[in-house]
């Protein structure tokens, strides 16, 4: 991942607006949704568990999106 597209505006646009066609799609398989969700959603309710980890739920849940969007365009092209 090179730092000069994390930093950079049109990547974050494209991956918020890939995300959401890319989870409601029906070519895209339920266990790949869910690798996406379900730390997503652990790091969100369960931040006192995990206490040695400093970054912020939403940064996590971006860099979650940023590797989603990223698999599933990569897996399955056409979507």
């Amino acid at each position: 991942m090179k730092w000069r597209r994390i930093w950079s505006f049109r990547h974050w646009s494209h991956i918020f607006r890939r995300t959401w066609p890319l989870l409601g799609s029906r070519k895209v398989p339920w266990f790949d949704k869910l690798l996406l969700t379900v730390p997503a959603l652990a790091y969100w309710v369960l931040p006192d568990v995990m206490p040695m980890i400093p970054i912020d739920d939403m940064a996590v849940t971006m860099l979650l999106m940023n590797w989603f969007v990223t698999r599933a365009e990569r897996k399955y092209p056409g979507v």
